[in-house]
């Protein structure tokens, strides 16, 4: 795994935090798990993480800005990693349970420039809720 296509998951995963315009802590703690834990990570220096943030928000306040950060993301994705990024925006934006129209938008916008059926997609947000989901009250 090169640190290139660590970098693009993780951008599009603090996109995905930050769609609605604000990234809250639950979601950057969760952003910051994901890459402890998950094999598609192993090997990436933690210490980097504030540098990836920040290359980021270059490509985003740049001239193309979403649409040019999410096409330069997956164009180093192998086509086997799309599923897992895509999981890894849904996972970010469902740890609140409740997903504003920009998250919704962003999610969209990520779902038609990967190479992914409906079918996929879907499974992957229904496995994102149920892991979220909390005891009623």
């Amino acid at each position: 795994m090169t640190s290139q296509t660590q970098d693009a998951l993780i951008q599009l995963m603090i996109v995905a935090a930050s769609s609605d315009t604000n990234m809250t802590e639950r979601e950057f703690t969760r952003i910051k798990a994901l890459i402890g834990r998950l094999p598609v990570f192993e090997g990436f220096d933690i210490e980097r993480l504030p540098d990836v943030v920040n290359d980021c928000a270059d490509k985003l306040n740049g001239g193309d800005g979403l649409d040019f950060l999410i096409e330069d993301a997956i164009a180093v994705l192998p086509k086997k990693l799309q599923d897992t990024a895509y999981a890894l925006a849904v996972e970010v934006t469902a740890v609140d349970l409740h997903l504003e129209q920009e998250e919704l938008r962003y999610l969209e916008m990520l779902r038609d420039k990967l190479d992914l059926d409906r079918l996929t997609t879907a499974a992957i947000e229904v496995a994102a809720r149920a892991r979220h989901r909390r005891l009623p009250q």
